[in-house]
C-alpha cells in the first residue's frame, strides 16, 4: 500500500521514532528495553550502532520473552532486573498519549513488566507515530487490566461498574490469552474516552485479583513521535 494508504506511512513513522531514541543511548548505560512493533526498530538501530561501535558496554532489561528473543538474535546482551538495579533509561512504545504524556499501553500483553521496568529507569522515553497521540485517553484504545485467573469473571461486573465495556482477550483458539507472567488480559474500552484516568487507575488498583493495569500516569519524561516531517519531541514540564 502507498504511503497514502496509511500502513506504509505508520511505519516509517514508527521508524523515524525508533531510530531517534537510539541517539539517547551513550557507551555504558543500562536500559529497559521495551515492547512492540515501534521498538522494534529501537533495537534494530541499537544493534547496528553495537556492530559499528558507535556504543559499547550496553547492557537492556527486556519487558517480554518477545524482544528476549529479539535482543538474542540481535546481538543486544541482557540482563535481569535485580535489586538495587538503577536503569539509565527506559525506551518503550505507547498505544495512545495524551496531551498530559500520560499513556495507555499493554496493547501487547506486557504492561506488567513494562511497568517495573519503567518505575527502575532514571528515565522514561516514550516512542510512537503520531496516530498514538489523542485529545483523551481512552479515545481510540482500550485500558488492558491484567488479571489473577483465580476468579477472573467475578471481576467483569465491577468494570462494567466503572463504566468500562469489558472484553476478555482470546487467542484464535478461543482460549484465554495468557501474559508472559501467567495472568490473564481483560480490555476495558470507554466509549467517548475516560472521564478521570487518576481515579480509574485508584479504582482498579483498589481491587483484589487484579495485577496490573495499563495507565502510565505521569511516567513519561520525553515523547519522540514519528511525524512525516521527522521527530516531534515532547517533554515533561518541570513543577
Amino acid at each position: 500500500m502507498s504511503e497514502e494508504g496509511g500502513i506504509d506511512r505508520a511505519e516509517m513513522e514508527k521508524r523515524t521514532a525508533g531510530l531517534a531514541a537510539v541517539d539517547l543511548v551513550v557507551s555504558g548505560m543500562t536500559l529497559g528495553l521495551g515492547t512492540g512493533s515501534t521498538v522494534k526498530f529501537f533495537l534494530e538501530g541499537l544493534a547496528e550502532a553495537l556492530r559499528n561501535e558507535d556504543v559499547a558496554d550496553i547492557r537492556g532489561v527486556p519487558t517480554s520473552v518477545d524482544t528476549e528473543h529479539r535482543c538474542e538474535a540481535l546481538g543486544i546482551p541482557t540482563m535481569d532486573l535485580s535489586e538495587g538495579v538503577t536503569l539509565d533509561l527506559a525506551v518503550d512504545g505507547a498505544d495512545e498519549v495524551s496531551p498530559d504524556m500520560d499513556l495507555i499501553k499493554g496493547l501487547g500483553g506486557a504492561l506488567l513488566r513494562e511497568k517495573v521496568v519503567v518505575q527502575a529507569a532514571s528515565r522514561f522515553v516514550v516512542i510512537v507515530d503520531s496516530s498514538k497521540e489523542v485529545r483523551v485517553l481512552g479515545e481510540q484504545a482500550p485500558v488492558p487490566v491484567e488479571v489473577a485467573p483465580f476468579g477472573w469473571s467475578t471481576q467483569l461486573p465491577f468494570f462494567v461498574s466503572l463504566g468500562a465495556q469489558p472484553t476478555a482477550r482470546r487467542g484464535t483458539n478461543g482460549a484465554m490469552v495468557r501474559t508472559d507472567n501467567g495472568n490473564y488480559l481483560i480490555d476495558l474500552e470507554f466509549r467517548g474516552g475516560i472521564a478521570s484516568p487518576v481515579d480509574l487507575e485508584a479504582a482498579l488498583r483498589a481491587r483484589a485479583g487484579i495485577v496490573e493495569t495499563g495507565l502510565f500516569l505521569q511516567m513519561a519524561d520525553r515523547v519522540l513521535v514519528g511525524t512525516a516531517d521527522g521527530v516531534k519531541v515532547r517533554e515533561r514540564a518541570l513543577v
